[in-house]
C-alpha cells in the first residue's frame, strides 16, 4: 500500500457550518480527520496541518514555505494531498508547480461546502484525491487539481463559478483525467513541465491590471508612480489595448519594468495580430511579453517567481516564452 501525507492548510474544506446562523467558519479540530478510515483503504495515512487560513489570507510566501515543506517530506512518500481553500486554490498550485521538481504526485484539493453542510463535498473530494495520489499513472504529472471527479492540471485549472461544486474546470483544454467508482482514468498527458527552483521570495510589488472599453494611461500612470517590479495587464480579445493607454505603457517600459500580456477572455491566446495602434502587433514590438495561455492571476504568480531568477528582460521574456 502507498504512503500518502496529507497536508493541511485551512479553506471550507476545514470548517464547519454554524447551523443556527448559516456561518462557515474554522474549527478548533480539522472535522476530516475523524474520517481517516476511510482513506486508510486506499493508502497508508499521515496528515498534517501546516497552517489553518482561509485562502483569501494565502500569500505567495505561504506558498513557498509549503513548497519547501514538500521538499522535506516527499522522500519519505509516495505521493502528497494538500487541502486548501478555493479561492485563491489556482494559484497555490501553479505556484507549486512552477517551483517543485519531483516525479511524485501533488495533489491539491478543496471543497465548495464544508463537511456538515447538506451535499458536502469535502470528504469525497479527499478520498478521490487520495486515489489518485496513490495512482502509478498520476506520477509526472506535475501538480494536479482533483475537485469533483476531474483531474486538473495546475497549469490551467481556474474556479469558474462563485459556489458551485462544479466550480473547477480547464476552458481551453479540459481535465486531464477521471475519478470513477473503481477506477482513476487519464485521458491525456503531460508534454512539458518545466520548473524553476528558489530558495527565497522578495517582496516584490507584480501588480495585475484588467483593460476596460475607454481605458485611457491613467490607472498606468498611477501604477507607474509607486515603482512597481512588473504588471500583468489583462488585454482585450487577442492582445490588444485602447490605444490611449499608449503612452503610459511605453513610459513604464523605458524604466525597465516588464508587462506580461494575457487576455481577459477564458480561451485562447494573446496573439500580436493587430496593427493599429494599441493592437498586439504595437504592443509586442514596443516590448511587452505574451503570455501563452496563462490566466492573469497565473501569470503575476509566474512572474513573481521569474523576478526571483533574474530581473533581465531577456531572460524573463524567455522564461514566459518557453512554456
Amino acid at each position: 500500500m502507498k504512503n500518502i501525507l496529507i497536508i493541511h492548510t485551512g479553506g471550507t474544506i476545514s470548517m464547519l457550518e454554524d447551523k443556527d446562523t448559516g456561518e462557515v467558519n474554522t474549527t478548533e479540530k480539522h472535522p476530516l480527520s475523524n474520517f481517516t478510515e476511510y482513506l486508510q483503504a486506499y493508502a497508508n495515512i499521515d496528515e498534517q496541518i501546516i497552517f489553518d487560513l482561509p485562502s483569501p489570507q494565502i500569500t505567495p510566501k505561504h506558498m513557498l514555505q509549503l513548497g519547501k515543506y514538500i521538499n522535506t517530506k516527499i522522500e519519505a512518500y509516495d505521493g502528497i494531498v494538500i487541502t486548501h481553500g478555493t479561492d485563491t486554490l489556482e494559484e497555490t498550485a501553479y505556484f507549486l508547480d512552477l517551483i517543485l521538481a519531483t516525479e511524485k504526485p501533488i495533489i491539491v484539493t478543496g471543497a465548495m461546502r464544508s463537511s456538515n453542510e447538506i451535499g458536502s463535498d469535502a470528504l469525497y473530494n479527499l478520498i478521490s484525491s487520495v486515489r489518485v495520489a496513490a495512482e502509478d499513472d498520476t506520477r509526472n504529472k506535475g501538480v494536479l487539481v482533483v475537485m469533483n471527479d476531474e483531474i486538473h492540471t495546475a497549469e490551467y485549472v481556474t474556479k469558474t463559478s462563485t459556489s458551485n461544486v462544479a466550480t473547477f474546470q480547464s476552458p481551453q483544454y479540459g481535465p486531464i483525467g477521471i475519478v470513477t467508482k473503481d477506477s482513476i482514468i487519464f485521458q491525456h498527458t503531460i508534454i512539458n513541465h518545466p520548473t524553476i527552483a528558489i530558495e527565497s521570495l522578495s517582496n516584490h510589488q507584480v501588480l495585475l491590471l484588467k483593460a476596460f472599453a475607454g481605458m485611457d494611461q491613467t490607472i498606468i500612470k498611477a501604477i507607474h508612480s509607486i515603482h512597481p517590479n512588473g504588471v500583468v495587464i489583462e488585454a482585450l480579445g487577442q492582445g490588444n489595448l485602447p490605444n490611449e493607454t499608449i503612452p503610459g505603457i511605453r513610459k513604464m517600459l523605458e524604466d525597465h519594468i516588464p508587462i506580461i500580456l494575457v487576455s481577459r477572455c477564458y480561451q485562447g491566446n494573446v496573439q500580436p495580430t493587430y496593427g493599429y495602434d494599441g493592437g498586439g502587433k504595437q504592443l509586442k514590438e514596443m516590448g511587452v511579453i505574451f503570455s501563452n495561455g496563462l490566466t492573469g492571476q497565473k501569470a503575476r504568480i509566474k512572474l513573481l517567481i521569474a523576478l526571483e531568477k533574474s530581473k533581465d528582460y531577456h531572460q524573463i521574456r524567455a522564461i514566459f516564452e518557453n512554456e
